[in-house]
Formats: structure tokens, sequence, C-alpha cells
């Protein structure tokens, strides 16, 4: 029988092994060409201390991970110092299907409210199906004034979640 999925942080000799989680999970479907430079971005990201880096993991394996940036260092769709930004969530093409990504989004949610963040947001691609549901099906609601295009012709969609203090969601 498999054991659990367990999300803690990351450890530093996982980094690499995480960056090249994400940047396979995104290549799976089709997310990530080969020429695009966000492939380097997401093997790297977080790695120099502006983010909080979850892993998920089960007999022995990393599963999927996800980081939680925090003012100053969050990004664009962050507007004041009580957000925070859920990024680069991904799951490992050969763990899909067994919860890991809605363990990472739970864990990732609980600890942006342990943090005394009021509002958590993040962007994805409109491409991103399975994401978008798994995000709204977690209560994150569409924030249309918030997309942005980080390069001409490529716009991301931006979702936020209310948090109440202590690690749940608004109701």
């Amino acid at each position: 029988m498999a054991e659990p999925v367990i999300v803690r942080d990351a450890q530093p000799a996982e980094f690499a092994a995480l960056g090249d989680l994400r940047v396979a999970a995104y290549q799976a479907d089709g997310f990530l060409s080969d020429a695009s430079h966000y492939g380097e971005t997401l093997r790297t990201l977080g790695t120099d201390g502006t983010g909080q880096i979850l892993a998920a993991v089960a007999d022995g394996q990393l599963l999927g991970t996800v980081m939680l940036q925090l003012p100053p260092h969050a990004g664009q769709v962050v507007r004041s110092p009580d957000e925070a930004e859920v990024r680069a969530l991904a799951v490992a093409p050969e763990a899909r299907g067994r919860g890991v990504g809605r363990a990472l989004l739970r864990a990732v949610t609980e600890r942006a409210a342990r943090s005394g963040v009021r509002y958590l947001v993040l962007s994805t691609q409109s491409s991103m199906d399975a994401a978008r549901h798994l995000y709204t099906a977690a209560g994150f609601g569409r924030l249309p004034d918030r997309d942005w295009s980080p390069v001409p012709g490529f716009t991301l969609l931006a979702y936020g979640l209310a948090l109440r203090p202590g690690g749940e969601e608004e109701g």
C-alpha cells in the first residue's frame, strides 16, 4: 500500500530535483516550449530565498511542489502587503490523480494564513484547464482586473482567495 502524500518544506538538496519536476510537469502538458525562457525560471524559482518552497512526498519520492511568495518578493498580481502569491504549482506527470495538487494547494493556503496573509493570489494560463479547475474547487475566484501579460500576446489569468487568520478560507 502506498504511503500517504505529505507536504513539507523542501530541503535545499531537493531544489534541483524540484526544478526539474516543475519543468517536466509543464512540458508534459505542452505549457513550456523548448524555446521558452520560462524553463530556467521554473528550475530556480525560490532557490534564492525569495519564496517558501513546499514539496509533496510519498514513498520517498518527490511528487510535486508549490511556492508561496510573500511581499516584498511577490509578483505582479499582488497589490498590498497583506497579500501573497502562489507560484509554480506542479505535479509530476506520473503522480497525477493521487490528490497531490489538492494537498499542495491546501498546504500553501494554510501556510499563507499562518503567515498573516489575508488574500492569496495566483496567475495561470487560460489553457491550464486542470489547474483552473483545482483553483476554483478550492474557492479561488477570478480576478480579471489583475490579469497581466509577461510578454506581448500572452495573458495570464489572475485568481484570488480571501483567508482568515489561523489557516482557513473565508466562507
